[in-house]
């Protein structure tokens, strides 16, 4: 009876011994999935404030006005609003290290050395660092006119300086053109190839948004990527923008973000947390960010996700502060 219980011990040991650590194993695997500060951090896209910067523009003429000023005169169109070289003092206050600069707020100033010179010493004192620009009205990269598509892309390499300068790691531009799906494609591939190898030299990555049109078909995009085939040439996957057909009776033709998302993320560089409006419960009302959130992570992506409230009901700050906290949910969800 000894023996043969010392056999029923030893074997229960042995069971205890292999499922146990067997359990240990996948534990630590879990944690090794977990978040860590370092996966995600989050920043704050100047657009957020664009009711700041941009003023009462009715008053002065209008959207119209403001694009006309722009090409004509641009000193003249920065910020009617308030000045938007406190953007940095102003960004720290919602508790972020980096901030995405809109370059229609700086038009002329693209290559004013002093003034970012004093910009940077503005992001030092804040505390905040520049981690891209969103570059907008700068010609279409996917033109069909080769010549115009050359111009826009050298009208680009001003704000990849501007960025090399600031410290930033990307320049973030749309990829539209005139033609078929494939037409465009091909050019805005033609313009992203030679904006990238520019921006190569410069060590500064050129990322294309969801933006409307062609780029808001995941899809289509991807294709693009696939097609320039860069390192430094990727995505900037934003939670919105994915309406391909827009007519003033609303969109008529919504790509699936949870789609288009997953598309983009294998090219992303930076990713975009659009926002617009928001529930009882904090979340917001078009995007669900848990979904999105997992996608992200699921990619393998790690970096800065970047806060773009967009929305009219709410005051700008309101919705920079509801939709970082929903973010911070959405970070703590993953865990």
């Amino acid at each position: 009876m000894k023996s043969k219980t010392k056999l029923i011990y030893l074997l229960y040991i042995g069971i205890f011994v292999l499922f146990g650590c067997a359990g240990k194993d996948n534990s630590s695997r879990n944690e090794g999935n977990k978040l860590t500060t370092d996966d995600f951090q989050i920043s704050l896209a100047q657009w957020s404030l664009h009711r700041k910067y941009f003023g009462d523009i009715q008053a002065r003429g209008g959207y119209d006005w403001f694009l006309k000023t722009l090409r004509e005169s641009p000193d003249d169109a920065i910020a009617p609003g308030e000045d938007p070289m406190n953007f940095p003092q102003e960004a720290a206050k919602y508790g972020v290290n980096s901030i995405e600069l809109v370059n229609t707020f700086y038009f002329g100033k693209a290559e004013d050395q002093d003034y970012w010179t004093r910009f940077k010493q503005k992001c030092n004192e804040a505390g905040v660092t520049v981690g891209l620009i969103m570059c907008d009205l700068l010609g279409n990269l996917g033109d069909a006119d080769e010549n115009a598509r050359n111009i826009a892309v050298e009208n680009h390499y001003k704000w990849v300086d501007a960025a090399k300068f600031l410290g930033a790691h990307t320049i973030r531009v749309n990829a539209a053109g005139q033609g078929s799906a494939e037409e465009v494609a091909k050019n805005a591939a033609d313009g992203l190839r030679k904006l990238g190898e520019y921006g190569k030299q410069q060590g500064i990555n050129i990322v294309v948004e969801n933006h409307g049109g062609y780029s808001s078909d995941g899809s289509w995009l991807a294709g693009v990527m696939k097609e320039v085939g860069m390192d430094n040439v990727g995505t900037l996957p934003d939670f919105g923008n994915f309406c391909v057909q827009n007519e003033p009776e609303g969109c008529i033709n919504m790509y699936d973000r949870y789609k288009g998302i997953a598309e983009l993320m294998p090219y992303a560089k930076a990713v975009s947390a659009k926002s617009h409006d928001f529930d009882e419960k904090g979340d917001e009302v078009n995007s669900d960010y848990y979904r999105i959130m997992k996608i992200v992570k699921d990619s393998g992506y790690k970096g800065h996700i970047g806060i773009e409230y967009e929305g009219g009901k709410l005051s700008e700050e309101e919705g920079i502060r509801k939709t970082k906290t929903l973010l911070e949910r959405a970070f703590e969800s993953l865990n």
